[in-house]
Formats: C-alpha cells, sequence, structure tokens
C-alpha cells in the first residue's frame, strides 16, 4: 500500500521505546496499582502498547477531548470538553497520550483530573514537541524528541483519518523532515509525580 509517508519511526524503534518506557514505569510504580488514563483517539495504539509493557496491576481509564467554540459573557470562545472524568481519588495516575505539543489540552485535562484527588498523577508521551510549547507542562516519561508537525500513523491521524492502522510514524510528503527523532532510552523529566494534597 503506497502511504505516501516517509518512515521517521520504524516499527522496531518503537517497540524497543515503548519496552523501556514500559520497564522505567514498572520501576517507578513498584508495589503499586497503576491507573492509566488513555486520551482517544490519537493513543489509543501507543497506549494499548505501553501498558501491556507495565509489569504492575494497570487499570485502564478512556477519556476523548472535544475542542467546541462556545459564547460566553457574549464573547466567543473555545473551549476543551473531556468525556466522563474517572473516579481516581487517592489512586497512582498515569495520562498518556502519543503526543505532547502546545500542552494547553493536556495541562487542561490534567487539572481536571487532579480537582479528583489522586493521589500522585504523571504523564507519558511517546513524542515531545517542547518547541511548540505554550504552557508549563513537561512529561514524565517519554520516548522521542520530535520537531515536525506532520506526523502519522501508529495510531496518529493524517489527512482524511487516514494512517492511524500503520505500525510506523512517517512524515507526511512536502513536510519538513524532524530535526531530532530520538530521545535516548526511556527518558524522563527530573521531575517527581505531581502529588496532591
Amino acid at each position: 500500500m503506497k502511504t505516501g509517508l516517509k518512515v521517521v519511526y520504524s516499527p522496531g524503534r518503537l517497540a524497543s521505546q515503548v519496552a523501556r518506557l514500559g520497564r522505567t514505569i514498572s520501576r517507578d510504580y513498584a508495589g503499586r496499582t497503576v491507573d492509566v488514563v488513555i486520551i482517544l483517539e490519537n493513543a489509543f495504539v501507543f497506549g494499548a502498547d505501553l501498558v501491556r509493557r507495565i509489569s504492575r496491576p494497570v487499570i485502564c481509564h478512556f477519556v476523548r477531548s472535544e475542542m467546541r467554540d462556545v459564547k460566553l459573557g457574549g464573547y466567543d470562545r473555545r473551549e476543551v470538553f473531556f468525556s466522563h472524568q474517572p473516579h481516581l481519588q487517592g489512586r497512582d495516575v498515569l495520562l498518556v497520550d502519543t503526543v505532547l505539543h502546545s500542552g494547553v489540552t493536556l495541562d487542561f485535562l490534567v487539572k481536571r483530573l487532579q480537582e479528583g484527588r489522586p493521589r500522585s498523577l504523571r504523564v507519558a508521551v511517546l513524542m515531545d514537541k517542547p518547541q511548540d510549547r505554550k504552557v508549563d507542562l513537561k512529561p514524565d516519561y517519554f520516548g522521542f524528541a520530535a520537531a515536525s508537525k506532520y506526523l502519522a500513523g501508529y495510531g496518529l491521524a493524517g489527512r482524511r483519518e487516514w494512517y492511524r492502522n500503520l505500525p510506523y510514524v512517517g512524515l507526511l510528503e512536502g513536510a519538513q523532515r524532524p530535526a531530532a527523532v530520538a530521545g535516548k532510552g526511556a527518558r524522563r523529566s527530573s521531575r517527581r509525580a505531581r502529588r496532591v494534597r
């Protein structure tokens, strides 16, 4: 099947990074159950592979985000809405998305989840794009540092919602190739898990 994508992260590289992330997360959550919150639709493939690499008890939750234009006080504004919020009070929560771009949507969800008073809350993404960040949010775990905005495959959609089923991540034709395409192992920021008091 001709896709028009240039391979950036092969199935082998993805599997290797996901396995390393799984080992690191398993070590950090030793002796605990992990409540994994996976964001649909982009993270369903990465999330499925990641939870199978976590060697701790895992409970899976799924949320869907939606951007809506609303009128508030006579002004138009865009807001983020999420599907039902899981009950996570006192739990150790791992929020999973595939790509961290600006961080606006993910930061909003982090704050919503913190309202449920989990014991801890960490963020895991496959690809981090810190150059696009508009909020002060860093992932606790990430696999690759990526620069391109035009990636598809492995759960990420391209034109017409195509390419989610591809086993690799590719660069759409005509897009600039990423300047940095790989992290070193299962990389993690120095920030500790967020604890809600």
